[in-house]
Protein backbone atom coordinates (compact mmCIF):
# COMPACT_ATOMS: atom_id res chain seq x y z
CA UNK A 1 0.00 0.00 0.00
CA UNK A 2 1.49 3.36 -0.98
CA UNK A 3 2.23 5.73 1.84
CA UNK A 4 0.35 9.00 1.96
CA UNK A 5 2.37 12.07 2.83
CA UNK A 6 0.46 15.20 3.73
CA UNK A 7 1.29 18.31 1.68
CA UNK A 8 3.86 16.39 -0.36
CA UNK A 9 4.18 19.00 -3.10
CA UNK A 10 4.91 21.72 -0.55
CA UNK A 11 7.32 19.48 1.37
CA UNK A 12 9.24 18.77 -1.84
CA UNK A 13 9.51 22.49 -2.62
CA UNK A 14 10.55 23.31 0.96
CA UNK A 15 13.23 20.63 0.96
CA UNK A 16 14.61 21.72 -2.41
CA UNK A 17 14.80 25.31 -1.20
CA UNK A 18 16.56 24.30 2.04
CA UNK A 19 19.09 22.20 0.13
CA UNK A 20 19.84 25.08 -2.23
CA UNK A 21 20.32 27.49 0.68
CA UNK A 22 22.58 25.01 2.46
CA UNK A 23 24.57 23.43 -0.40
CA UNK A 24 23.91 25.47 -3.55
CA UNK A 25 21.86 24.91 -6.67
CA UNK A 26 24.19 22.37 -8.28
CA UNK A 27 24.20 20.14 -5.18
CA UNK A 28 20.41 19.95 -4.94
CA UNK A 29 19.12 17.06 -7.02
CA UNK A 30 15.81 15.33 -7.50
CA UNK A 31 17.40 12.27 -5.85
CA UNK A 32 18.59 14.23 -2.77
CA UNK A 33 15.18 15.84 -2.31
CA UNK A 34 13.40 12.51 -2.68
CA UNK A 35 15.70 10.87 -0.14
CA UNK A 36 15.27 13.68 2.39
CA UNK A 37 11.48 13.63 2.11
CA UNK A 38 11.32 9.83 2.10
CA UNK A 39 9.86 9.20 -1.36
CA UNK A 40 11.13 7.64 -4.56
CA UNK A 41 12.55 9.90 -7.26
CA UNK A 42 9.69 8.93 -9.56
CA UNK A 43 7.22 10.40 -7.09
CA UNK A 44 8.76 13.84 -7.52
CA UNK A 45 8.18 13.61 -11.27
CA UNK A 46 4.46 13.27 -10.55
CA UNK A 47 4.64 16.87 -9.33
CA UNK A 48 7.54 18.45 -11.24
CA UNK A 49 8.90 17.63 -14.68
CA UNK A 50 12.48 18.57 -13.77
CA UNK A 51 14.77 20.14 -11.19
CA UNK A 52 14.25 23.48 -12.94
CA UNK A 53 10.46 23.12 -12.70
CA UNK A 54 10.76 22.34 -9.00
CA UNK A 55 12.84 25.46 -8.35
CA UNK A 56 10.67 27.65 -10.57
CA UNK A 57 7.58 26.41 -8.71
CA UNK A 58 8.68 27.49 -5.26
CA UNK A 59 9.96 30.81 -6.57
CA UNK A 60 6.75 31.46 -8.52
CA UNK A 61 4.64 30.62 -5.49
CA UNK A 62 6.55 33.21 -3.44
CA UNK A 63 6.34 35.84 -6.20
CA UNK A 64 2.58 35.34 -6.55
CA UNK A 65 2.26 36.06 -2.84
CA UNK A 66 4.40 39.17 -3.24
CA UNK A 67 2.23 40.47 -6.07
CA UNK A 68 -0.91 39.80 -4.06
CA UNK A 69 0.47 41.94 -1.24
CA UNK A 70 1.45 44.71 -3.69
CA UNK A 71 -2.02 44.72 -5.27
CA UNK A 72 -3.67 44.91 -1.86
CA UNK A 73 -1.50 47.87 -0.90
CA UNK A 74 -2.09 49.54 -4.26
CA UNK A 75 -5.83 49.16 -3.81
CA UNK A 76 -5.65 50.95 -0.48
CA UNK A 77 -3.41 53.80 -1.60
CA UNK A 78 -3.94 56.95 -3.60
CA UNK A 79 -0.22 57.73 -3.80
CA UNK A 80 2.21 56.35 -6.35
CA UNK A 81 5.04 56.57 -3.82
CA UNK A 82 3.22 54.14 -1.47
CA UNK A 83 2.79 51.62 -4.26
CA UNK A 84 6.42 52.01 -5.33
CA UNK A 85 7.49 51.34 -1.74
CA UNK A 86 5.44 48.14 -1.73
CA UNK A 87 6.90 47.02 -5.08
CA UNK A 88 10.45 47.80 -4.01
CA UNK A 89 10.03 46.05 -0.67
CA UNK A 90 8.63 42.92 -2.28
CA UNK A 91 11.36 42.75 -4.94
CA UNK A 92 14.09 43.22 -2.33
CA UNK A 93 12.45 40.67 -0.03
CA UNK A 94 12.17 38.15 -2.85
CA UNK A 95 15.81 38.64 -3.85
CA UNK A 96 16.88 38.29 -0.24
CA UNK A 97 14.91 35.11 0.31
CA UNK A 98 16.20 33.53 -2.89
CA UNK A 99 19.73 34.92 -2.86
CA UNK A 100 21.09 31.36 -2.87
CA UNK A 101 19.39 30.80 -6.24
CA UNK A 102 19.78 34.28 -7.72
CA UNK A 103 23.51 34.46 -6.97
CA UNK A 104 24.33 30.85 -7.92
CA UNK A 105 26.32 30.63 -11.15
CA UNK A 106 24.96 27.19 -12.04
CA UNK A 107 21.37 28.35 -11.54
CA UNK A 108 22.02 31.44 -13.64
CA UNK A 109 23.32 29.28 -16.50
CA UNK A 110 20.34 26.95 -16.23
CA UNK A 111 17.70 29.69 -16.21
CA UNK A 112 19.43 32.07 -18.64
CA UNK A 113 17.05 31.35 -21.53
CA UNK A 114 13.93 31.75 -19.40
CA UNK A 115 14.99 34.95 -17.64
CA UNK A 116 13.99 37.19 -20.55
CA UNK A 117 10.42 35.96 -20.64
CA UNK A 118 10.12 35.99 -16.83
CA UNK A 119 11.45 39.54 -16.78
CA UNK A 120 8.85 40.67 -19.30
CA UNK A 121 6.06 39.05 -17.27
CA UNK A 122 7.34 40.65 -14.07
CA UNK A 123 7.53 44.08 -15.71
CA UNK A 124 3.96 43.68 -16.96
CA UNK A 125 2.69 42.67 -13.52
CA UNK A 126 4.30 45.67 -11.86
CA UNK A 127 3.18 48.04 -14.62
CA UNK A 128 -0.37 46.78 -14.18
CA UNK A 129 -0.33 47.78 -10.54
CA UNK A 130 0.99 51.31 -11.15
CA UNK A 131 -0.90 52.02 -14.38
CA UNK A 132 -3.67 54.00 -12.66
CA UNK A 133 -1.11 56.47 -11.31
CA UNK A 134 0.47 57.40 -14.66
CA UNK A 135 -0.56 58.83 -18.01
CA UNK A 136 -0.04 55.83 -20.33
CA UNK A 137 1.09 52.21 -20.70
CA UNK A 138 4.61 53.12 -21.79
CA UNK A 139 5.17 55.22 -18.69
CA UNK A 140 3.92 52.40 -16.47
CA UNK A 141 6.25 49.91 -18.19
CA UNK A 142 9.15 52.36 -17.97
CA UNK A 143 8.68 52.89 -14.23
CA UNK A 144 8.25 49.14 -13.67
CA UNK A 145 11.51 48.47 -15.51
CA UNK A 146 13.30 51.10 -13.43
CA UNK A 147 11.96 49.54 -10.23
CA UNK A 148 13.15 46.08 -11.24
CA UNK A 149 16.55 47.15 -12.47
CA UNK A 150 17.47 49.45 -9.64
CA UNK A 151 16.05 47.32 -6.84
CA UNK A 152 18.13 44.40 -8.15
CA UNK A 153 21.15 46.73 -8.11
CA UNK A 154 20.36 47.72 -4.53
CA UNK A 155 19.72 51.41 -5.14
CA UNK A 156 18.10 52.96 -2.08
CA UNK A 157 14.34 53.24 -2.37
CA UNK A 158 14.29 56.93 -1.49
CA UNK A 159 16.41 57.73 -4.55
CA UNK A 160 14.11 55.74 -6.84
CA UNK A 161 10.98 57.24 -5.31
CA UNK A 162 12.27 60.80 -5.66
CA UNK A 163 13.30 60.36 -9.30
CA UNK A 164 10.11 58.59 -10.33
CA UNK A 165 7.68 60.83 -8.49
CA UNK A 166 9.41 63.97 -9.83
CA UNK A 167 8.14 63.02 -13.28
CA UNK A 168 4.67 64.22 -12.36
CA UNK A 169 2.90 61.23 -10.82
CA UNK A 170 0.43 61.50 -7.95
Amino acid sequence: MPKIIENLRQRLMDEAFEEIKRDGYAAMTIRSVAKAVGVGTGTIYNYFSSKEALVASFMLEEWNGAMKRVKERAGMSEKLSDVLAAVYGEIRGFLGKFSAVVSDEEATKTFRNAIGSYHKILRGQIAGVIRRFVSDDFEAEFIAEAMITWSVEGVEFEILRDVITRRGGK
